[in-house]
């Protein structure tokens, strides 16, 4: 089991605080460090000093740290022209080595849109197959050729399909709670499908749904790499649960419910169902991002655990 970390900087960050966190996840040998792609903060916390950019960050942090990936948990498809983060997110891939992983979602959150004037179209998830397309097609196009596209919501006109990403192919992450659009983009663009903030029941029956896709796409279902992201809360007693809880504005007891919390030994257990389901990779949704020693706990008593 894949251990990540997952962080939400709109609910209020630094640029220093994400680099010390990442550079806690390569120490401590977790896999990759990810973030959300969000402009305003949500929830009663003043999210100060306000919002860090996910690729401005992601560039950072490739020339910062050595060995783990790096990627977002969702770009928000509303944000950026499809050609135009196909030459950011490959750009951030050469700077880091080739350690880059695209989540491209749809957009929700449609305040931060009015906050920013950012268009918040309805028509989001058609966008978003055309999206997938001209980024992956793009980075697909062989060197010496262009690249053409002619959709309802983009078009593309002789495009030297540039710049290359540093690896041969960079991972595509889709994921969300859709029974039917969602499994199908997954199938056909997909190397990694997410399922964020599920139970292990719905988590079983969206894989099922993405697996029966992929084949009939023509895929074999373990094509694809199954992950969850759920938020984390680990102690070494209740005690120690309850207060990190509390750092965060949530309920240990809820918690333990919806999320990952709890002593290593149940956290252990809880990551055991979610692996007899499918999941082969968890991202840890850290929300205290100041509380380096719960990373620590974590990799000593969690993740120390599972290899």
């Amino acid at each position: 089991m894949d251990l990540r970390i997952f962080t939400e900087p709109q609910q209020g960050a630094t640029y220093d605080t994400l680099l010390t966190v990442a550079k806690a996840t390569e120490d401590l040998g977790f896999d990759a460090f990810f973030r959300s792609d969000h402009y305003l903060r949500m929830g009663s916390v003043d999210g100060l000093p306000g919002p860090t950019d996910a690729w401005i960050t992601l560039a950072g942090l490739a020339r910062e740290t050595k060995r783990i990936r790096l990627g977002t948990l969702m770009t928000a498809g509303t944000f950026r022209l499809p050609g135009v983060l196909a030459i950011q997110v490959a750009q951030v891939d050469q700077m880091s080595g080739g350690r880059v992983e695209l989540g491209l979602g749809a957009g929700w959150f449609e305040e931060e849109h009015k906050a920013y004037g950012i268009p918040f179209p309805k028509e989001k998830l058609a966008r978003l197959e055309e999206q997938l397309e001209i980024v992956t097609g793009l980075w697909a196009t062989e060197l010496g050729k262009t690249y053409d596209f002619h959709g309802t919501y983009y078009d593309l006109t002789a495009s030297p399909a540039l710049p290359k990403p540093a690896q041969a192919k960079i991972p595509v992450l889709v994921g969300g709670h859709g029974a039917t659009r969602t499994p199908r983009l997954a199938a056909k663009y997909a190397d990694e499908f997410n399922m964020p903030f599920a139970s292990i029941e719905d988590s079983e029956r969206q894989f099922g749904r993405v697996r029966a896709a992929a084949e009939e796409a023509g895929r074999s279902g373990d094509d694809l790499t199954y992950s969850n992201a759920l938020v984390v809360c680990v102690g070494r007693d209740e005690k120690e649960v309850a207060r990190r809880a509390a750092a965060i504005g949530r309920e240990a007891d809820e918690l333990k419910l919806n999320g990952l919390a709890g002593s290593p030994a149940e956290v252990v257990d809880k990551i055991g169902r979610y692996a007899e389901i499918g999941a082969s990779r968890i991202y840890l949704q850290v929300l205290d991002l100041d509380d380096l020693d719960h990373l620590e706990l974590i990799s000593s008593q969690v993740q120390s655990q599972l290899s």
